[in-house]
This record gives structure tokens, C-alpha cells and sequence, in this order.
């Protein structure tokens, strides 16, 4: 009885100092009193301490204000409640910085949002004076309801390596993974507003705490995620189906258009990067398109294209035979601004990220980067016929081939006399060599059932 006794004893003793150690794993980077440890950065609105929680007070015609701590972080898991005016806007900034040799040591790094708004983006990741939005909740829209307004919210980040993770009240909200900041500040926003919005609106911040040792990452979610590493596929990507359609390293899978081997020329696989070779004026050209070997019949297709000036590529899907030649709808790539290609057509529809001759896009300006810039893209095509193109982060046009719509401007396109056309249960996937320079990398591919 005695030995049991004991035994006993030391189960308690062993799971108490378990308890204990697994509660001074977080740390308070807020002690309740005063501001000791953080400083403010940007503007000139307000934060002051009342009945334990931190409270930002916006101010008019001032930039955004950071509330910083003095310490950096590379890894950790953080943890916040919050409660925000209704009609105000803020953030969470994580692995931030603040340089002289940066736009004069304005804020930057990435930002989990706080947005009451009815655009219900809050947990998305935004990247504050660099990039800008990296993961919107238009990726995950099941996420929108997860923001209680005028009431306290929690929010959880995981920042371990190059994958971020935000929950908001329990739920997940964003994955991005992405390379660019592994250090920074932990900074409170409280955002500037116009003269013409009354100042004086409120955030409240409790229970601002920290992990920074052996850190446990949740169990993986299924929600999308936005991966920026070239070629990388991620641990969470794979359970999620996907896989590279090009590897990043060689031609294998692809071919030239009706030939069994990949172009000789005009065609450059360097540094993860797959290049269509602009042609030389007075030249024939050298590679031609390139098609997959496999078919593929439902399917979401990521990848990223670069543009140079005044060049013009594309995406092509169930690609199919039509009177000896190889045509699939197709997911233009162009320099609107400089190919004259995007002033034919029909109200846009050969426009960057139309549905070639067919659809134009919704124009979204955000969803618009600079020529030479690295775009994110994707194709759905669902197994119901719904089909959606996709523009760094944004929906921009989607259609159903079935529909009485999609035949009656398949009439009024170049393609009119395909039977069929647009139709095809099935086919390949072709990367378009226009004769100019359009860099491709990171394709990725998983089947929808």
C-alpha cells in the first residue's frame, strides 16, 4: 500500500511540475502597469494603460502608429485578445522592422490584420509598405464569420521557419509561407484615418503573450495556402493533394506541341526559373508551345509568370485537337500596357488573366503588380463546369462552361466555328511561346473530385 502510495505521490509531483513548466513557456510581453519594453514608431496617435489592458486611441491626420516592442523575434507563438470600434482598422505586426535606410524607418513586415469592416479580412496577412496583401480572406472565405465586432477576439499567430499561421477565436484563418523577414519587432497598429473620419475611436489590447521555446506547431489545417518559395512544396500542400507539374530542375512531363521531345531551343530552364526566349525580329522562331504529356480533366493549377515589357503569353487548359490544331481556353498573360493585343477583342477579354477572346476580367487594381514583378496565378476547373482565374490573391473572373452565357459569347469569339470548343472533358495543359520573354515557375497541380 505503501509503495502504491508513493507512487502516487510522484505522479503528482511529476504532472505538477509538468503544469508548471508548460505555463512559464509563455511569457507577457505586457505586464498590466506601464509600457516598459515597447515604444511607439510611425504617428502620433495615442496609447495609454487602463485596467490592465493597452488602449489606442486613433489620431487625425497622423500616419500609422505602432506600439513596438524593444525585442525581436525570429519563432514564436503569440497569443492576443482584443476588442476593436466597429468602424476602425489595425493590425498585429509580426517580424517587423524599422530602418533609417528604409523609407526613413517606416514600419514594414508582415501584418495580421483586424478589419470589422464588411470586408471581414481580419487574420489575413498583409505586408505593411512592402508587398501588400499576401494572403486575403477571399482565399478563404469560410474564415470571414470568425470576427466577433464589439466583442473581445483572440487571436493566435504561429511563426515557426518560413510558415506563418493565424487562428482567429479558435478557427484558422491564413497559411502563408514565405521567406522574406525571419526577424523583427512585434508591433500593436492603430491605423490612420482621414480629417473627415472623427477621431477618438478605440482599441483594446489583454493578454498579449509569448512562446519562444520548443515550440509545438498545431496539427495541420485544410485550408488554402499561399506558398512564395520557388518550386517548394510544402508538408501541408502535399496532404492537400497538390503536386509540381514542373519540377523546377528539367523538362521532364512537358513537351513541344505535337513532337515527343522538348524544344532544343528557345526554351531556358535555369535557377528554378522556366523562360520562353524572346524571338529575334527576322528570325523563325525557335521553340514553340509546350504541352504536358498527362491530360487532366478537374484540377487546380498555382503558379507564378513574370512578365517583361510589352510581352504576351499564356495558359492553356483542356487542351484538345481542334482540325489539327492544339487549342484549350486559355488564361492570357500580357503587358496590358504595352501589347496592343489588349485593345482588341471585346471589352477586355484579352486583358491580363481573361479568358482569351472570350471573358474579360473584373478589374481589381490591387490585383495589378509592376512589369518584372513576380505574379501569383490560378486556374480551377471545377468538376461541376465551373470554372475561376485567379490574380495574386483575387478572384477575377469565373464562368460555367455549361452555361447559356459562356455559348453566347463563344459566338462572338475567334472560335465560333469549333464545334466543341471550350467543351472538352479533359486535356492537356500548354504553356503559350508568343515569341516573347515570359518567365514561369512554382506550377502546381491537384485534382478536384
Amino acid at each position: 500500500m505503501k509503495s502504491k502510495f508513493l507512487i502516487y505521490i510522484l505522479i503528482l509531483i511529476s504532472c505538477n511540475a509538468f503544469a508548471q513548466s508548460e505555463k512559464l513557456e509563455w511569457e507577457y510581453l505586457f505586464n498590466g502597469n506601464d509600457l516598459s519594453n515597447w515604444k511607439i514608431l510611425g504617428g502620433k496617435a495615442t496609447y495609454s494603460i487602463q485596467n490592465g489592458e493597452i488602449i489606442g486611441t486613433t489620431v487625425s491626420n497622423t500616419p500609422n502608429t505602432f506600439l513596438s516592442t524593444e525585442k525581436e523575434y525570429d519563432d514564436f507563438i503569440l497569443e492576443v485578445d482584443l476588442l476593436v470600434h466597429p468602424l476602425m482598422n489595425s493590425g498585429i505586426q509580426i517580424r517587423s522592422l524599422s530602418k533609417k535606410d528604409y523609407q526613413n524607418g517606416r514600419v514594414h513586415g508582415y501584418q495580421v490584420e483586424v478589419d470589422p469592416s464588411s470586408r471581414a479580412w481580419s487574420g489575413g496577412i498583409y505586408d505593411e509598405a512592402r508587398r501588400g496583401w499576401l494572403y486575403n480572406l477571399e482565399l478563404h472565405p469560410q474564415a470571414k464569420t470568425a470576427f466577433k465586432n464589439n466583442e473581445w477576439n483572440k487571436y493566435r499567430i504561429e511563426c515557426i521557419g518560413n510558415s506563418i499561421r493565424t487562428w482567429l477565436n479558435g478557427i484558422p484563418v491564413a497559411h502563408l509561407i514565405d521567406a522574406q523577414t525571419q526577424k523583427g519587432f512585434i508591433a500593436l497598429q492603430v491605423h490612420s484615418i482621414p480629417n473627415s473620419e472623427p477621431e477618438g475611436r478605440q482599441i483594446r489590447w489583454k493578454n498579449i503573450r509569448i512562446q519562444t521555446k520548443n515550440l509545438k506547431p498545431s496539427p495541420p489545417s485544410s485550408i488554402f495556402v499561399v506558398n512564395t518559395l520557388p518550386n517548394n512544396l510544402s508538408k501541408d500542400e502535399k496532404s492537400l493533394g497538390y503536386r509540381l507539374l514542373w519540377d523546377g530542375k528539367t523538362n521532364k512531363g512537358w513537351t513541344q506541341v505535337n513532337k515527343n521531345i522538348f524544344p532544343e531551343k528557345g526554351w531556358n530552364i535555369q535557377d528554378g526559373i522556366l523562360s520562353v526566349e524572346k524571338d529575334q525580329v527576322g528570325q523563325p522562331a525557335l521553340g514553340g508551345d509546350i504541352t504536358t504529356k498527362n491530360k487532366y480533366t478537374s484540377f487546380e493549377l498555382k503558379f507564378d509568370f513574370k512578365l517583361t515589357e510589352g510581352a504576351n503569353s499564356g495558359i492553356k487548359y483542356l487542351v484538345n485537337d481542334y482540325n489539327g490544331s492544339l487549342l484549350g481556353l486559355e488564361y492570357q498573360i500580357l503587358d496590358d500596357e504595352k501589347h496592343p493585343d489588349a485593345k482588341m477583342g471585346i471589352k477586355g477579354n484579352r486583358t491580363l488573366a481573361s479568358l482569351y477572346d472570350i471573358i474579360p476580367v473584373q478589374k481589381i487594381p490591387a490585383a495589378i503588380k509592376k512589369i518584372g514583378e513576380w505574379n501569383q496565378a490560378m486556374i480551377r476547373v471545377y468538376p461541376n463546369n465551373k470554372v475561376e482565374h485567379w490574380l495574386n490573391g483575387y478572384k477575377v473572373l469565373e464562368f460555367d462552361r455549361s452555361s447559356k452565357e459562356f455559348m453566347e459569347m463563344l459566338t462572338q469569339s475567334k472560335f465560333k466555328e469549333l464545334k466543341g470548343f471550350g467543351l472538352a472533358t479533359n486535356g492537356k495543359i500548354l504553356i503559350q511561346d508568343h515569341g516573347d520573354e515570359v518567365s514561369f515557375r512554382s506550377l502546381k497541380i491537384r485534382e478536384l473530385q
